[in-house]
């Protein structure tokens, strides 16, 4: 849905979707900083200053994208308050292969073989185009529940020689199952505002992998414009002021992109939550990721109100809104 056309929020009886499960998956090879000034012309202070990243995780040529979500996924499946999922959307920008798709691989893997799975690219945006897709299936009464899924292989996209994006991308995968409730309910999922704009498509390009372009100083000003402009629409959109929010929860691009789309939305820094810096940017499994690792360390609790907002290739962007519920009931 665009964010020229903003839903409203529903009803407290209202069909929602509910958010019941999370997981998510990291490579465990670390990369620090140390790791590449030893190979490439940059310092640990050049890094740290243009993208607040440290260290970030890379998968080997062993784990696949396809592992990496299944592996999301199975934590996510496993919570006590998860249920069983009858469709599956997978979001990311570097499927294992170009056809088959990823997903129906990943549902048998997960003993889901026979419901409807199916890949979804938008960038760094996918988790939230995934979240509207899964909310639609819900909403039009094709499934009870969704497993939604972000995962990424970003590593593998930059020149190794490219001083200027190998140091921003790792690795991983977050998901999370969404089943019908209603509006009333903690975990509901607010209106999702999406947007895109082909006309900027060549901001953010990869014909293959190695051969990552980006021109960072558009794409920093166009993230914060978007990411800001649909904020501000989502949250009008299920009825909530900016004050209103425990916590913003960026797409993990950089942390200079994350801090001003907060300072532009009056969001201070206490209430901004990141893990950029351990990570980098993993892509459709930023904000997924970071959910999981927020709650796993009590930085989320239930009944925190949530403002959720990517940016990505395409170029795509979107926002929504999330009550955090308690999925160890």
């Amino acid at each position: 849905m665009s964010t020229h056309d903003a839903p409203g929020a529903a009803g407290p009886g209202e069909r929602a979707a509910v958010l019941c499960g999370i997981g998510a998956a990291l490579p465990e090879t670390v990369v620090s900083n140390a790791d590449l000034t030893a190979r490439l012309d940059t310092t640990d202070e050049w890094i740290r200053s243009r993208t607040g990243i440290t260290q970030r995780r890379i998968a080997g040529t062993d784990l696949t994208t396809e592992d990496l979500a299944v592996r999301a996924a199975t934590q996510a499946l496993a919570r006590p308050s998860s249920v069983p999922v009858q469709a599956l959307v997978l979001a990311t920008t570097t499927p294992d292969r170009c056809c088959p798709a990823t997903a129906p691989a990943v549902a048998a893997r997960l003993g889901l073989t026979g419901i409807p799975a199916f890949d979804l690219a938008a960038g760094c945006t996918g988790f939230l185009y995934a979240l509207a897709a899964a909310a639609g299936l819900i909403a039009a009464a094709t499934a009870q529940a969704v497993l939604v899924i972000g995962a990424d292989r970003l590593a593998a996209l930059p020149a190794p020689d490219d001083r200027t994006t190998v140091p921003l991308f790792g690795d991983g995968a977050g998901s999370v199952v969404l089943r019908r409730g209603t509006a009333a309910e903690s975990g509901t999922l607010g209106p999702v505002l999406l947007g895109s704009d082909g006309t900027h498509a060549e901001l953010i390009r990869a014909q293959r992998p190695g051969v990552l372009r980006m021109e960072g100083a558009e794409v920093f000003r166009h993230a914060v414009d978007r990411m800001s402009a649909a904020s501000r629409q989502a949250a009008a959109a299920a009825g909530w002021a900016l004050d209103d929010f425990d916590h913003l929860v960026p797409h993990q691009a950089n942390a200079r992109i994350a801090g001003f789309t907060a300072r532009q939305l009056g969001i201070p820094d206490d209430r901004q939550l990141h893990n950029v810096e351990h990570v980098g940017n993993t892509g459709a499994a930023s904000i997924p990721l970071l959910l999981a690792q927020a709650a796993a360390d009590g930085r989320i609790k239930p009944g925190h109100r949530l403002l959720l907002t990517a940016f990505g290739a395409g170029l795509t962007w979107g926002a929504t809104t999330l009550t955090w519920p308690d999925l160890n009931p």
